[in-house]
């Protein structure tokens, strides 16, 4: 079971890794402007067993590989927008690539920007006060047989 802080960069950088390649339905991301707080639950891929698990094999012959259902929750927000994302269309599942923060004005505070980029263009913009951030597993894991694939890194 994971859970982890971010305070800063640094460690949002640390949460962006443990979350590559998770995915969502847009039905379990959630901005709630009374709290000022953005949540999301995700199926997290597990990249840190991934090696030590590859040559195991599961039902059929099938390499196996793990998932974790997660929540991310980010504190202090100010305001949500997306970009290239249709939020009407609950049952559509976005595949997160990164989370980055771009601060507004370094010289002046930790106030900024928390970019969650997803395959396929779509972006959800975080406006916040400072970087507070937690990822937590919410239980056991489940076995799958599908990897996720980055031709463009990958093969080149």
């Amino acid at each position: 079971m994971l859970k982890l802080y971010a305070l800063d960069e640094q460690d949002l950088a640390v949460i962006s890794a443990h979350l590559q390649d998770a995915v969502v339905r847009i039905a379990d991301l959630a901005y709630l402007p009374s709290q000022k707080r953005f949540v999301a639950v995700l199926n997290r891929f597990d990249w840190e067993n991934c090696t030590a698990m590859a040559p195991g094999k599961g039902k059929r012959g099938k390499t196996r590989y793990q998932r974790h259902r997660t929540a991310l929750r980010f504190d202090r927000v100010l305001a949500s927008q997306v970009k290239n994302i249709n939020l009407s269309a609950k049952d559509t599942v976005l595949s997160l690539l990164a989370i980055q923060y771009q601060p507004t004005a370094p010289e002046t505070g930790p106030e900024g920007y928390v970019f969650l980029t997803f395959a396929g263009q779509g972006t959800i913009r975080l406006q916040v006060e400072c970087i507070e951030a937690e990822l937590s597993d919410l239980g056991g894991s489940w076995e799958t047989t599908r990897r996720p694939h980055h031709p463009e890194v990958e093969d080149s």
